[in-house]
């Protein structure tokens, strides 16, 4: 018996994991892929609050999960394969057995999309981001390219064109979904119907291959291409209905990660948020962590670590 499962190894995780074993809750962390994460993922971070040196996503990752596991947090590599917790004893059973804890923090992250564009995957951080508050700077002064229909996709784009040269914005629809009326874009070139084909490059983004509505086929020379392609779901379906979602399958949280299943919290990307940074999803893992040393002690109230 575990004080605390936590099901997901990234930011969010590992730093619930950081604060619930420094508060001497008995700590088990449940991860399938560590390394393959989105933050484990990114190339070059540094953005990151107190680490001046630019690092990599997993890097930073090996970092935090160090710490945890300093202050005995265990980690374990395992695929989910159900879970049972409207009990006061809440199980998760994995390929390698049953585990049970009083509580459960879920920080799954979000999933990708089912099919990415040929060459995203191989590039990812090398030129390939979805995040222009990320890896926007990196991209000063260079010439970039965004593939997005959404509203997400035009405010990522607003936020790039005050730092690159220019921007490519290729939009698969005819419409920009959720924009009644477009800004001025002074640097960027709008490509409507255009079908993004294949993100070239062998080490670094080098191009992006895209088809006309016309059929003709061109290639775009940019050294970053930005995607805001729809697909992006939360890593939520193994709570099996236990756990009440919203319409898009965020779990549906209080302002302390609780959810309404008394024991089950939440953190990072499983819940619905304006914005999607690292940094964000430690601040969830670590107000997830202290409710459920409240949760566990029957506080009043949460009792923050200072020292």
């Amino acid at each position: 018996m575990y004080d605390v499962i936590i099901i997901g190894g990234g930011p969010a995780g590992a730093t619930a994991a950081l604060y619930t074993a420094r508060g001497h809750l008995s700590t088990l962390v449940l991860d399938k892929a560590p390394n393959t994460g989105a933050l484990a993922l990114t190339h070059k971070i540094a953005n990151y609050p107190g680490v001046a040196e630019e690092l990599s996503g997993k890097e930073l990752l090996d970092r935090i999960r160090g710490q945890a596991r300093s202050f005995g947090a265990e980690f374990k590599q395992t695929t989910i394969t159900a879970v049972d917790l409207e009990g006061e004893s809440k199980l998760v059973f994995t390929a390698d057995g049953m585990f049970e804890a009083k509580a459960v923090i879920v920080a799954t992250g979000s999933k990708g999309r089912n099919r990415m564009l040929p060459g995203e995957e191989k590039l990812l951080g090398r030129g390939v981001s979805t995040c222009a508050t990320c890896d926007g700077a990196f991209f000063e002064g260079k010439e970039i390219a965004v593939i997005g229909d959404s509203e997400e996709a035009l405010d990522e784009v607003l936020a790039l064109n005050k730092l690159v040269s220019k921007i490519h914005f290729v939009v698969p629809r005819n419409e920009l979904q959720g924009a009644e009326a477009l800004p001025p874009l002074d640097k960027t070139e709008l490509y409507f119907r255009t079908r993004p084909l294949e993100i070239v490059g062998e080490h670094h983004v080098e191009g992006l291959r895209v088809k006309a509505p016309n059929g003709e086929e061109q290639q775009l020379q940019v050294d970053g291409v930005f995607v805001f392609l729809s697909g992006s779901k939360p890593g939520t379906d193994f709570l099996q209905d236990q756990v009440p979602l919203d319409e898009n399958g965020f779990m549906i949280l209080d302002e302390s990660m609780q959810s309404p299943v008394p024991g089950v919290f939440g953190a990072g990307e499983v819940r619905r948020s304006p914005v999607k940074q690292a940094v964000v999803a430690a601040a969830d893992g670590a107000i997830a962590a202290m409710a459920v040393d409240k949760f566990i002690h029957r506080r009043a109230q949460l009792i923050p670590q200072y020292k």
